[in-house]
């Protein structure tokens, strides 16, 4: 890409001070060496500097910036910067180059070889690849690394580095001439190369060369061949170990349609479980990552053949047994996690009724595997039996490991699924019972011997907990007494006995003869001052009231006397979950009991929310109070009272005495974001939850959302104005028509703030206000389009929506694509509308659709354009693609020209005249068949995700701006 302005003097000597200029510690020289250097890697002179450097200095840093830069240079700028005439003599150049570096040093060499690969990818009239690589390299000790080096970045470059600028017909033709037609050839050297010297046969490049083909030859030969003794030699050697491994074990996934693979499995099969051994002697050994090599090797087998294991249990129970082996002795639990998919795949056969037999012979390996994942679920061991940091005080670890421990509470629960709960919970049971008769009677007031052994089983119980079917009435009936009498003074006992009845709060729902035992140790556990147990308590409590609701409701009492006294104790975390609880348990009341529960309930939180708010003179003390208004949402949720319609709702009379304290609070901190958007929350669970019943409170509600809005200028008003917007439609059951009419016109008074607001604001500065605007736009279209499309703000909506499309925050596009593309069905025959079809009014909806779209579409086309080649985040490509898709399917000719317009305003040098008549050419011949054509229409938005995507690998986004691709700025009269 050439560089702008002014010519910069890119002599090499200039480039060599600009990269030592780039190690010293002043900040401005750096940034202008950096800024120097990156205009010299897109300038025309890199391509004579670069190789100057190569054949000339003797420092590596250069040396591998030179390789680099011109890796870049062949990547993205061959095409615009390079005649065709020219590549032999560029080919020749990297070949000279690639034979001064075969010796070393191999980051250069490396670069080099990936040079020379994406020059042959792009270089369609060299054929004979292969040949003149050898030939060039010459047949010395010291250019094998190189050959091999290249043979391994080839199919990398090839099949990955999609950098290039071919398209995909030719893109096909050049990997099948660079590859498949040269398989052969590549097997044969790699087999001459193996059995060169003993030196060569284990050197490791020579397995990462066969990974690297091992896609494009099949495994088969691979593994009939001499190749296949070689990879099994490498593992018994310690430089190729790793590598070997590695390969052995893509052979093994190549082979994973194990039907069209069965021969080359009964050939790999026995050469694996020969390796078997080596795994006792790598333990003993210490050679930890030895024993990570093998374990892998079999993990990427029993992955490959898992379907063929189900089908064949007794001839492929020694690769299981070898697996199992692995779990075992995995004292550091280093490797077992290689092993977990296999035991999931396995699973999912084994569960099915066709595997039934399978099931039966392979119980015992699963009853094994969860006896040595109870061990590994142990906490480590330490000579003080109170010690609670077992890693001294390395917190990392000590997180890795309770991560590490969820995931063999999968692999426990996959047991579980082959073996029975019942049987893996007997498992637990014993464990408990065997702690219990060893060290239960020398457990003290200060002390729990071995308590790791104890609560190993409590986590394994807690991971099978959503397993359990509430019927289950034989080993659960037996644990639960025991699990209330777990030591209270050991915190990882308690914290793991906690954790285990909130696990399990559906079964105590079922057997309600337990339920007071357990919910009352968890109640006493909040008088801990130990944050973990209060964290574990108050989750488990909100549980125990989600679950079991209706056999607390006598306790609502009670229960509102301790929720007041221990709230403030509490973090925001628990206290939410406490609310969370509570709430349940009032929602279950009858309804005529309602209004004065949320009053005895609600009336000391609304008293502390008037204190706080009285008192929340800093930033601490506001999120406090925002945080307080949570919990009062959290009735809102809940508490959802059946009433007969037109009845008085009595959640919604208490929330009418509450309705002015929020408002005065919204008032008073109307430029504090967090209080602004938790008042807004709360409301929207009003209507979410009371639906039409919360009429009483709509103008008041609606016209404190506009209020707030025109204020704070906050998008979280426009997010709870949606609820309204969707809960008061005009489809609506119960809704008048008077209401209807009167929602949508608070609705266009607040898009018409938003809209000014856009007008004022560039959208850089208002990503949450326009996500929120376009996704309350998307109801408004879905809910009353009769009214939105004639509306004169239709069109400022639409070009709003065009404006914003210049952000790069995926948020905001989203919505605003979104938008679009619903927008765009009106144009059609199939609207993407709520409830009946619009009838009449369809036809001059399309026909208002369509003349926008023929007088704004240009722009909505450069915009989508420019934001795929350029600034759109990945995640909004689909979105933009399928706005192109509906324009091409609406005004296929029109379109069809703003596109040609688009590509044309592309900056010079990034995308040739020949490119560009290419894709408008292969648009138009796909639209010129005769009448509409879907799958046309695909093909054409496939051609431009291609073009879009090829230009946004060659190019960054300029630093001086878009230039024409610069989005026009939005202005609004009204």
């Amino acid at each position: 890409m050439a560089s702008n302005g002014v010519q910069a003097n890119f002599t090499v000597p200039n480039i060599l001070a600009a990269m030592l200029t780039m190690r010293s510690s002043e900040s401005d020289k750096k940034k202008a060496a950096m800024d120097f250097l990156g205009k010299f890697q897109k300038s025309n002179d890199a391509w004579t500097a670069t190789i100057s450097i190569l054949q000339s200095s003797t420092e590596a840093e250069a040396q591998l910036f030179a390789a680099t830069t011109l890796k870049g240079k062949i990547t993205y700028d061959l095409a615009t910067q390079i005649s065709e005439s020219d590549l032999p003599a560029l080919r020749n150049q990297i070949l000279v180059l690639l034979k001064k570096f075969a010796p070393g040093p191999k980051p250069v060499r490396v670069q080099l070889c990936v040079c020379l690969a994406i020059l042959a990818i792009q270089m369609q009239t060299w054929k004979d690849v292969l040949p003149t690589v050898v030939a060039a390299l010459g047949n010395d000790v010291t250019s094998h690394a190189c050959i091999l080096d290249f043979l391994r970045v080839l199919p990398e470059e090839v099949t990955e580095g999609r950098k290039i600028t071919l398209s995909e017909e030719d893109l096909a033709q050049r990997t099948s001439e660079l590859l498949a037609d040269n398989a052969e050839q590549v097997v044969q050297l790699l087999i001459n190369y193996a059995q060169s010297s003993p030196a060569a046969a284990t050197n490791p490049q020579l397995f990462e060369c066969i990974t690297s083909w091992l896609k494009e030859v099949p495994v088969s030969v691979i593994v009939n061949s001499p190749l296949l003794n070689a990879v099994i030699h490498g593992l018994s050697d310690d430089r190729s170990l790793q590598a070997a491994a590695e390969c052995l074990g893509i052979i093994c996934r190549e082979t994973k349609d194990v039907d069209d693979n069965i021969e080359t499995i009964q050939v790999l099969l026995p050469r694996i479980l020969e390796l078997r051994p080596r795994i006792r002697a790598l333990v003993e050994e210490d050679d930890t990552e030895g024993f990570k090599a093998i374990t892998r090797v079999f993990a990427d087998a029993g992955d490959s053949w898992v379907l063929i294991v189900a089908r064949e249990p007794q001839h492929f129970r020694p690769l299981v047994d070898a697996l199992l082996e692995c779990c075992a002795r995995d004292k550091d639990r280093d490797v077992i996690h290689y092993t977990f998919a296999f035991w999931y795949e396995l699973k999912q056969y084994l569960t099915l009724e066709h595997y039934i037999e399978a099931r039966l012979q392979l119980n015992d390996v699963f009853s094994a595997l969860v006896d040595i994942l109870l061990k590994h679920l142990e906490y480590p061991e330490t000579d003080n039996p109170n010690e609670l940091d077992l890693f001294d005080g390395d917190r990392e670890q000590e997180e890795k490991f309770r991560e590490f421990r969820h995931l063999m509470g999968d692999t426990l629960k996959d047991a579980c699924e082959v073996m029975g709960v019942s049987d893996c919970l007997a498992k637990v049971l014993e464990t408990i019972k065997r702690w219990r008769e060893t060290y239960g009677n020398l457990a003290t007031e200060t002390s729990v011997p071995h308590w790791q052994s104890l609560e190993a089983p409590l986590f394994a119980m807690r991971a099978m907990g959503r397993m359990v079917k509430d019927h289950e009435s034989t080993v659960l009936p037996q644990i639960m007494p025991l699990l209330v009498q777990i030591p209270v003074n050991n915190e990882k006992l308690r914290f793991a006995a906690i954790m285990v009845f909130g696990r399990y709060t559906e079964w105590t729902a079922a057997h309600p003869e337990f339920l007071e035992a357990q919910f009352s140790y968890v109640v006493a556990s909040f008088q801990t001052d130990s944050q973990e147990i209060l964290r574990a308590a108050a989750q488990a409590f909100k549980y125990f009231c989600v679950d079991c609701k209706r056999l607390l409701e006598s306790q609502v009492f009670q229960l509102q006397a301790f929720y007041d006294q221990i709230l403030d104790k509490l973090p925001d975390p628990s206290k939410e979950e406490l609310t969370e609880g509570v709430a349940n348990v009032v929602g279950a009341q009858k309804a005529e009991d309602v209004y004065n529960l949320l009053k005895l309930y609600c009336g000391p939180l609304v008293d502390r929310l008037m204190v706080k708010a009285n008192n929340a003179h800093d930033d601490k003390a506001k999120l406090d109070l925002a945080d307080h208004i949570n919990l009062l949402t959290h009735f809102a949720q809940q508490v959802v009272p059946y009433v007969p319609v037109g009845a008085e709702n009595p959640a919604v009379k208490y929330w009418q005495e509450v309705f002015p304290i929020l408002a005065t609070i919204l008032d008073n901190f109307i430029t504090f974001i967090p209080i602004c958007e938790r008042v807004c929350r709360c409301w929207r669970f009003w209507v979410i939850s009371y639906r039409t019943s919360i009429t009483p409170l709509l103008g008041p509600l609606a016209n404190k959302l506009a209020d707030g809005f025109s204020k704070s200028k906050q998008g979280c008003f426009l997010w709870a104005s949606a609820s309204i917007l969707r809960e008061f439609s005009e489809d609506r059951e119960h809704v008048d028509n008077e209401t209807a009419e009167n929602i949508y016109v608070f609705f266009e008074a607040q898009a018409t703030n938003v809209l000014r607001m856009m007008s004022d604001i560039p959208p850089i500065d208002l990503p949450d206000v326009i996500e929120d605007f376009y996704r309350l736009l998307i109801d408004a279209l879905l809910y009353y389009p009769h009214k939105l499309i004639p509306s004169p703000l239709f069109t400022p909506i639409f070009q709003a929506a065009i404006a914003a499309l210049a952000l790069e925050k995926q948020e905001p596009l989203s919505a605003a694509l979104h938008y679009i593309r619903d927008l765009l069905t009106y144009g059609g025959k199939n609207p993407a509308m709520s409830g009946d079809q619009i009838g009449a009014a369809s036809v001059h909806l399309r026909q208002i659709v369509r003349q926008l779209l023929i007088t704004n579409g240009e722009s909505l086309v450069k915009q989508i354009m420019a934001g795929m080649m350029i600034t759109f985040p990945r995640d909004c490509f689909p979105d933009g693609s399928g706005v192109l898709l509906g324009m091409f399917e609406l005004i296929p000719a029109e379109t069809t020209a703003w596109v040609d317009r688009t590509v044309r305003m592309l900056p010079a040098g990034t995308v040739t005249p020949a490119e560009a008549n290419r894709l408008l050419a292969k648009i138009k011949e796909k639209l010129s068949g005769p009448g509409p054509d879907v799958a046309n229409f695909r093909q054409v938005r496939a051609l431009l995700q291609d073009f879009t995507n090829t230009y946004r690998r060659r190019y960054v986004a300029p630093r001086d701006g878009l230039g024409q691709l610069e989005a026009a700025r939005f202005h609004f009269d009204g």
